[in-house]
């Protein structure tokens, strides 16, 4: 293991104005209705907030009775059967969402409220989810955001709600769902209108602690992010098959079991920091990506993929650690009929590290009987038997920097001894359990299977010749020069993400080409990200740390730096293929 440098808190430094603690906030936005003579105050909350905390703050802050979206929406059971449709009664998926935020609001309630608060002659407070639709376009907004990976968090101690419903003692599994295939979006879709009316926003992600900055630091944020090279905030996570690599390479806590991910470029999920006078306020990265999304990801990716970050980039650490489970993600054609989502996950491992022994299972082998798989899946399944995956599955060695290519449909895992950077297309939810070497999850229990759902999208011509042709280290060497070279790495054509990998010792240059590029340094200690014409100041990375080059920033170079000056190091590249 090489010494730790790795930067688990990265940020955005800007000047602008920060107010910390709730009586300094509330302090703040008094002032604001009384100099603009305001009579109307909308707090806005992303769901997953702690709102009772958020009510009483204003409620004793401003000294008046304040009130809860709750109670201007649908009643909790028509709530339920209006969203049935999208939640479906699977256990993991659902299809997403048609509906607004409108939907969930009982218009008598909401026209009656409107009514009495434009009659009445004090402050008028509400708080909630979709609270801007409750007053007038003359009121003060607010909106206190969340990230979705900070709302994961809470669903597992289960202390929130969802939208309109109260599910707080919901399985984990059945409040992730409602949130990602309806809340998220619907929410998302609400603020993504709201922007430019909000006056103030607040950070909440640690309780007891809040933050808020005013709308002209909001942007200013905004806008210095997407001008320059940035990386997300990474967050790590332990799993049932979790190892022990990213504990000493990323520093992070060693009284901990493992830690089998870290997602560090999911920006549906990830935070952002804005660093504001020295103090770091967190926000959700997608609020970048809704914001500025032609400047982010380019025109012709966003005409592709509209509002979505389509590249995704995590760690999947097995050092010390298990197998991941047997899978296979679906076709495109499959999840769009059968889940409403636009594309699929295709992916690739590359790995960053190996230990002795390591290995991928990928394909399957040579004149296998497709039933007979199924059917000792499903035995598997009840308990009948222990799969043998070795009879059905090719099992590939797997040393560092191997780049393993795995399209939809695809049968496939990483083995124990891998530290794989997993390199996919967005979409994070659609892995089909097939096998799970008789494991339980986290929580004691017996994690949840697909067989029925993998044997469906399963690509049976995907064997040994396919892999060995198509799959597994398909490097072609592209350009080279005096201490550098580039190779396409990947991936399958059947996937529009392109891969190529860089290995330099002196500065290399890029292009975006109009497609958001993003990185991870995958060999070497440091490296700096420098414009051409001084358009960005340079920007720092460290070993294993990945990063976004926005596409509008164009030309830029990489060059070794600090402790890897003069020495060798290497990126791999990751951009929407045209």
């Amino acid at each position: 293991m090489r010494h730790s440098n790795y930067d688990k808190y990265p940020a955005t430094r800007i000047a602008g104005t920060l107010v910390q603690g709730w009586d300094n906030i509330i302090g703040c936005i008094r002032q604001s209705l009384e100099s603009e003579n305001i009579s109307e105050l909308a707090v806005e909350l992303y769901t997953g907030v702690y709102e009772d905390e958020v009510k009483k703050a204003f409620s004793d802050g401003l000294g008046v009775e304040v009130t809860d979206t709750r109670d201007l929406m649908k009643p909790e059971e028509e709530v339920r059967r209006m969203t049935d449709i999208f939640m479906t009664d699977d256990v993991l998926f659902g299809y997403v969402t048609a509906l607004r935020i409108n939907d969930f609001f009982d218009q008598e309630k909401l026209a009656s409220y409107k009514g009495r608060i434009s009659r009445g002659n004090g402050l008028s407070v509400v708080i909630g989810t979709g609270a801007s639709l409750a007053v007038s376009d003359k009121a003060l907004v607010v909106y206190v955001d969340m990230a979705r990976w900070e709302i994961q968090q809470r669903f597992r101690r289960h202390e929130v709600k969802a939208l309109g419903i109260d599910n707080h003692d919901d399985p984990v599994s059945i409040q992730y769902k409602r949130g990602f295939f309806n809340d998220w979006r619907v929410c998302d879709i609400h603020k993504d209108r709201l922007f430019h009316k909000v006056a103030y926003w607040i950070d909440t992600h640690i309780a007891g602690q809040p933050k808020m900055i005013d709308s002209v630091t909001f942007f200013r944020g905004i806008d210095a992010t997407v001008k320059t090279p940035f990386r997300v905030v990474p967050f790590f996570d332990p799993a049932p098959w979790g190892g022990q690599w990213m504990k000493e390479v990323c520093d992070l806590d060693r009284d901990m079991s493992n830690f089998g991910w870290c997602f560090d470029c999911v920006p549906e999920e990830n935070s952002l920091y804005f660093e504001v006078n020295g103090v770091r306020f967190e926000l959700p990265s997608v609020d970048l990506v809704l914001l500025r999304s032609r400047e982010l990801l380019g025109e012709s990716v966003e005409a592709r993929f509209g509002k979505d970050f389509p590249i995704r980039f995590d760690f999947l650490d097995t050092m010390g650690g298990g197998n991941l489970s047997l899978q296979v993600h679906p076709t495109t054609q499959f999840i769009r009929e059968n889940f409403g989502m636009a594309y699929t996950q295709d992916e690739s491992y590359y790995l960053l590290d190996a230990g002795e022994g390591a290995h991928v299972y990928l394909g399957l082998k040579e004149g296998i009987d497709p039933q007979a798989m199924v059917d000792d899946l499903r035995r598997a399944q009840k308990g009948e038997i222990v799969f043998d995956a070795e009879k059905y599955v090719n099992n590939i060695p797997a040393r560092k920097h191997d780049h393993f290519l795995i399209p939809g449909g695809t049968v496939h895992c990483s083995g124990a001894e891998s530290m794989v950077l997993e390199i996919s297309s967005t979409p994070n939810l659609f892995t089909f359990k097939m096998w799970d070497w008789q494991r339980l999850g986290l929580d004691g229990k017996p994690r949840p299977i697909n067989v029925e759902r993998g044997s469906k999208v399963i690509d049976w011509g995907r064997t040994t010749e396919y892999v060995e042709k198509n799959l597994h280290n398909h490097f072609t060497d592209i350009a080279a020069g005096e201490g550098w070279k580039e190779e396409r790495t990947g991936l399958h054509p059947n996937e529009f993400i392109e891969t190529r990998r860089h290995t330099f010792s002196v500065p290399v240059q890029h292009t975006t080409c109009g497609s958001v590029n993003v990185f991870n340094l995958v060999d070497g200690e440091e490296a700096v990200i420098e414009s051409p014409t001084g358009a960005f100041e340079p920007f720092v990375v460290h070993y294993a740390e990945t990063f976004i080059v926005p596409a509008s920033v164009g030309e830029y170079t990489i060059r070794p730096y600090g402790r890897s000056e003069g020495k060798e190091c290497m990126t791999i590249k990751a951009y929407v293929r045209f």
